[in-house]
């Protein structure tokens, strides 16, 4: 386990598991986490024992999203704080959206501000029954940071995102299920069982494909329909060349279980 205070992160049969470690804050993100999670990010992102990875907040909350106490602490000096804070947090972001693994949210509470945006950042989420969601940024007359901005619409369309953000409703698991926001919802006690189950098995797929997929899906919505299918097609020409496509075809041409760690197993 890489110990940090406020970040941690274990990695368990190559799957990297990233805990928001502030529970006397809700988990809630001042500078020093910001920081860590960002240096963990980058770890997930370079580590080639990890293979997937899970984001989950420790006890029974997620995260509360920015710690607004320390950013008040700075008075006049609020603003040049809070773009310290938000570099190292968006840098965290763009590592995990970037990345080839995939990453999962364990959102096992309480899901606010940018703790909503991070869970929004992520490949795929899975919440447990008591979690709730909320944007809470215009409640206290800020605007949305770790791409909130930039997923909710994607997740739930234009007027929503809006709704949620100018309302600042609670939006509870189930609901938040409906709308596209977490792919399912599970007893407390199953999510984090449940979740790790699936990371261990995205952690024996194949990878790079999982990498050129995120990748394509979030160039569509910029691209025209010809563009994109040219997208396609390189990606899967090349994909196909791969040491990945080369097992993923022959695999099942074989009638046998593919395996894209064989490559790890030699190299250990």
């Amino acid at each position: 386990m890489l110990e940090q205070n406020y970040v941690q992160l274990a990695i368990e049969n190559r799957v990297g598991i990233i805990t928001l470690n502030r529970p006397e804050a809700g988990n809630s993100v001042d500078l020093k986490t910001a920081k860590e999670l960002m240096e963990v990010a980058v770890t997930c992102s370079e580590n080639e024992e990890i293979r997937a990875v899970v984001l989950t907040g420790v006890g029974d909350k997620f995260s509360f999203g920015g710690d607004l106490s320390s950013f008040a602490n700075e008075g006049d000096e609020i603003g040049a704080h809070l773009k310290i804070v938000t570099a190292y947090l968006h840098q965290a972001i763009s590592h995990f959206a970037r990345m080839n693994k995939p990453i999962i949210a364990a959102v096992n509470g309480v899901a606010a501000g940018g703790g909503m945006s991070l869970a929004c950042a992520c490949d795929l989420v899975y919440a447990s029954e008591d979690a709730k969601f909320v944007t809470a940024y215009n409640q206290i007359g800020l605007t949305p940071d770790c791409a909130g901005s930039y997923f909710l619409p994607i997740l739930v369309g234009v007027r929503r995102a809006l709704e949620l953000f100018y309302t600042n409703r609670p939006v509870g698991a189930m609901e938040a299920k409906e709308w596209g926001i977490v792919n399912d919802v599970l007893p407390t006690d199953n999510l984090m069982p449940f979740v790790l189950g699936l990371a261990e098995k995205l952690a024996n797929g194949p990878m790079n494909a999982f990498g050129a997929t995120k990748k394509l899906v979030y160039q569509s919505h910029q691209e025209s329909l010809e563009s994109q299918m040219t997208l396609e097609s390189l990606s899967i020409a090349e994909r196909a060349s791969s040491n990945e496509g080369k097992e993923g075809i022959s695999a099942f041409l074989e009638k046998r279980p593919a395996d894209y760690t064989k490559e790890l197993k030699i190299n250990h």
